[in-house]
């Protein structure tokens, strides 16, 4: 794992920490909630678990593909985030039946640079970096984030 991977998902732990990520622990073949993270003077990061520390390295959040949002979940995120829902901008020219696809590619693009909706992308532990493609991340299994 190079030293930009380890920051990124550093980063993406940090931010998730508070809405209780599954993760899972390579060294010993674990799947657990997140109990804490530690980072000393010199940028050296622990994941405790169950009163040991692992490495980042050794641990991966399981996450949902942002593929994987439901029109409700998607109008969810749009309220919170206090924006108005964001209209693709050929809409008129896509078939209905392919508007919600239209409208969650766009939507996905404009999500990234709004905080309300980075902490409900957390909350509801959706993969917005490409942790999962870039080998950092599980995909979650349906079952274990229940969605509303």
């Amino acid at each position: 794992m190079t030293q930009e991977e380890k920051q990124l998902l550093l980063k993406d732990l940090c931010g998730r920490l508070p809405y209780n990520p599954y993760i899972f622990i390579e060294e010993d073949n674990i799947r657990t909630l997140l109990g804490s993270i530690e980072v000393d003077k010199y940028g050296f990061t622990e994941i405790w678990y169950d009163g040991a520390p692992y490495s980042i390295e050794d641990v991966k959040p399981y996450l949902r593909p942002m593929s994987s949002m439901t029109e409700e979940e998607l109008n969810e995120c749009v309220r919170k985030s206090g924006i108005k829902d964001i209209e693709c901008p050929n809409w008129q020219d896509i078939p209905k039946e392919k508007q919600f696809e239209a409208r969650l590619n766009h939507s996905i693009a404009v999500f990234l640079t709004d905080s309300n909706n980075v902490d409900w992308l957390n909350e509801h532990h959706f993969d917005y970096r490409g942790l999962i493609e870039k080998g950092l991340a599980l995909e979650a299994p349906e079952d274990m984030y229940k969605t509303v």
